[in-house]
């Protein structure tokens, strides 16, 4: 009978105090909310809503904006009354529900008043209340989430997942609701920087599968061919070139040729694919037997909205700003089952800039950047991310906001696209995935794709009220965000997000092996001698991307030139005026540990394992050179001369040596391979290392005037290379497409000429060279010259 009786005066209660917190067509109590420390939104029921101020820490607690906790828990504006003159904000109408005073601890729920151990403020015009206090009053339960500093809101027993476990990403929901989560995008609290130069990375296996894709496939024409250069045998990139072991196929400006190039003497071209005059400019291919895929870009010209600016003599009336190109990427599809009859399937249009692709079997997946151009003053142009398949038919279709995803903590001006098809199936529509944000480095395995995202971040300083938080910059807390896609079959799933401090180099900082996920990055400035200076680290996260080892410190004062990650191993050189190779230990993933390291002149752009135990290094070589300092002391500083190769053998990894060493050129040399892993060709069953170079030479001294001497301009080729752990790099001859009255006409530097070699592969026993004006095919054997193919 008595807990009947106190089961009555409950509901009686709940009657008589906040019947009017059910809006209608909701349950009572049944939102959730997650209130983001220091950021300018909040999640509820599935939308990430723009609030104008963030929630923040005071003490112990963290308070939001009262109106806001409001809205997130269904309660309308009209529901919350402010009383200036007493200081309260209560929740009903007549004021007598729940009540609380700015600078009061006591909180009246109905006729109960309870005793918090905080106050709330008044910031501006703003009132912040305690989240837990407020929350719990209105028959929430709060929980906190320290991994991503929120606050979580919900029914009792029913929290919403913490950001990293979610299962999905909020949406933008609506036009004004962008336009307001842009405006907070602008502030620093947000703490996101634009994005870098975009790239991708793939996942690796262990270090003998890696060594042993020497990038050669077995083919109907040829015995075995080369393959591009990519990171994991399985998972394709695109690039200029391709070929299928009998036809080669190339992006050769606005067109694209095939060649039939087996067998070498007879050569020539069997098709071209002209877009000249088509408003595409093509830029990558992929091949398979039965399919070709051209990647490229086309843009159309848009007119700006006329909007009305003031001054202080008059208000005009103009166009701002000028008429801008709204950028497309292309991906023709093509069969080519019959070369003297290549058809086109499909085409997949997505409004933007081309970041990259891959292709996994018959799924491709393509990644695109498109910026939003937001001005305060005014409305925004085309606002909606837009797309075209074909498949589904011929008009650009606008993406509807409630589809439109956020990466809650990275909100920037930028939409990024994925978009992925079964090239089995031409017919199926392509998934395409938008989020509003910016995807800086994009990672991709054969299950998963990961898109990190660089977070600058503030500190939060108050004001004179001590309460309302303002950015104040950071130093050395700049970090990297990771979001994780699960991949199936050209469809993409959210699965969760993990964070770590530093920002990564480039795709080659990031690989993933036996379910865990490892990332390396550079922590702090590389000119600052003092806490704050440059430092290395690495980290393993778990599946859920949460951090379970980790390695900081790593070369204190100098940044990361290159990683190679190779199963259980890491490599990874830093640099400022010498080159540590360091070996990183990653069998157990809770505890990374330094196994040994070298010190040599020099630096390394690019790792590529040999074998198991030796790893390649691509870079530059340097000299050290004394200079003087503002004060008149001498400091060491090292500049970069020609470029330098090297085998590594680390068969005792806590001894690492430099077994042997290649130099070619000297300041001035340069080759695609320092920054394009595809420009190589390796394949260490045939004992073959190649790849494009332009070479400069000083004539005298290599040192004038106190720094390094700049070369004068001698060759623009080939370098093919024999290799081996015996004798290293035996230099097997050169390759140019250049005419020896082209080089006689040269003077001390060269140009990007149509007849510059870009690419190198091999078909059975010929190795062919690329330029945009030739193809020629030379004996693997002796390097002479069996034919040429002139690209008109």
């Amino acid at each position: 009978m008595k807990k009947f009786i106190a089961l009555v005066l409950f509901l009686a209660l709940s009657v008589i105090f906040i019947p009017w917190l059910q809006p209608k067509g909701h349950a009572l109590n049944q939102h959730q909310a997650t209130f983001l420390v220091g950021q300018k939104m909040y999640i509820s029921n599935g939308q990430a809503t723009a609030m104008d101020v963030p929630a923040f820490i005071q003490g112990s607690r963290t308070y939001v904006p009262v109106r806001f906790l409001g809205r997130a828990l269904g309660i309308p504006d009209e529901n919350i009354i402010w009383d200036d003159v007493a200081q309260t904000v209560s929740f009903n109408p007549a004021g007598s529900a729940i009540r609380m005073t700015v600078g009061s601890n006591l909180l009246s729920v109905g006729e109960q008043q309870r005793t918090m151990d905080v106050v709330p403020v008044l910031a501006g015009d703003r009132v912040f209340v305690p989240a837990r206090w407020l929350a719990e009053a209105l028959g929430y339960e709060v929980g906190w989430d320290e991994e991503n500093q929120s606050v979580l809101v919900g029914p009792p027993g029913n929290l919403p997942k913490p950001l990293s476990e979610s299962s999905d990403l909020p949406v933008v929901g609506n036009y004004e609701n962008l336009k307001n989560l842009l405006a907070n995008s602008q502030d620093k609290v947000s703490g996101l920087g634009r994005s870098g130069a975009p790239s991708v990375m793939m996942n690796q296996g262990a270090r003998k599968e890696m060594a042993d894709t020497a990038q050669s496939a077995a083919g109907a024409g040829g015995a075995d061919y080369s393959k591009t250069n990519v990171q994991v045998e399985g998972v394709d990139e695109a690039d200029l070139v391709k070929t299928d072991g009998s036809y080669i196929y190339m992006v050769n400006g606005q067109r694209v040729v095939i060649a039939k190039a087996y067998p070498a003497s007879d050569m020539e071209i069997v098709d071209t694919i002209d877009f000249a005059g088509k408003n595409f400019s093509p830029s990558e291919l992929y091949v398979d037997e039965k399919n070709m895929i051209v990647i490229g870009q086309t843009s159309v010209y848009m007119d700006m909205p006329i909007i009305m600016r003031e001054d202080s003599k008059k208000i005009s009336t103009e166009i701002y700003p000028p008429p801008y190109q709204h950028e497309l990427v292309s991906a023709i599809v093509y069969d080519i089952s019959d070369k003297t009859n290549i058809n086109k399937v499909r085409e997949l249009d997505l409004g933007g800039r081309y970041v990259s692709s891959r292709k996994i079997g018959s799924s491709f997946y393509l990644v695109v950047n498109r910026s939003i151009y937001y001005y305060p003053m005014r409305e925004i142009e085309n606002p909606q991310p837009f797309y075209r398949d074909t498949a589904a038919g011929d008009e650009f279709v606008d993406i509807d906001y409630g589809n439109i995803k956020c990466f809650p903590d990275a909100v920037q001006p930028n939409y990024l696209l994925v978009a992925g098809l079964n090239l089995d199936r031409p017919e199926k529509k392509a998934d395409i995935n938008t989020i509003l944000g910016s995807g800086e480095n994009v990672y991709v395995s054969t299950e998963n794709l990961y898109v990190a995202v660089t977070s600058y971040q503030y500190g939060i300083m108050e004001d004179k009220t001590g309460f309302l938080p303002m950015p104040r910059p950071a130093v050395d807390r700049n970090n990297t965000r990771i979001y994780k896609f699960a991949m199936n079959d050209g469809k993409l799933t959210y699965s969760t997000k993990g964070e770590v401090p530093g920002t990564i180099l480039n795709q080659f900082s990031m690989d993933e092996y036996n379910g865990y996920f490892r990332i390396a990055t550079t922590k702090g400035e590389i000119w600052r001698s003092d806490e704050h200076t440059s430092k290395n680290n690495m980290y393993v996260l778990g599946e859920s991307l949460n951090i379970t080892g980790k390695l900081e410190n790593i070369a204190p004062g100098e940044r990361i030139y290159s990683v190679r990650f190779t199963g259980d191993r890491a490599y990874m050189v830093t640099f400022k005026t010498v080159d540590p190779l360091f070996v990183i230990d990653l069998k157990d993933p809770g505890q990374p540990e330094i196994l040994g390291a070298l010190k040599i002149p020099g630096y390394s752009n690019y790792l590529h394992p040999y074998d198991e135990d030796h790893v390649i290094g691509f870079g530059k070589d340097t000299i050290e050179l004394g200079q003087k300092g503002g004060k008149g002391e001498v400091d060491s500083m090292a500049y970069y001369t020609g470029m330098k190769m090297a085998i590594f053998d680390v068969t005792d990894v806590t001894n690492p040596k430099e077994m042997f060493v290649e130099k070619i050129g000297d300041w001035g040399t340069d080759s695609e391979l320092l920054y394009n892993h595809k420009a190589l060709l390796f394949a260490r069953d045939k004992n073959l290392l190649a790849f494009p170079v332009s070479v400069s030479e000083v004539k005298g001294s290599e040192v004038q005037g106190g720094f390094p001497a700049y070369g004068e301009f001698i060759y623009q080729g080939a370098y093919v290379y024999n290799i081996d752990l015996t004798d290293g790099f035996k230099l097997k001859g050169r390759i140019t497409h250049i005419s020896d009255q082209d080089y006689q006409k040269a003077g001390s530097y060269w140009y990007d000429s149509e007849k510059n070699i870009s690419r190198v592969l091999y078909i059975d026993d010929v190795l062919y060279t690329l330029s945009g004006k030739y193809i020629r095919a030379n004996s693997l054997d002796s390097l002479a010259e069996i034919s040429t193919v002139e690209l008109k």
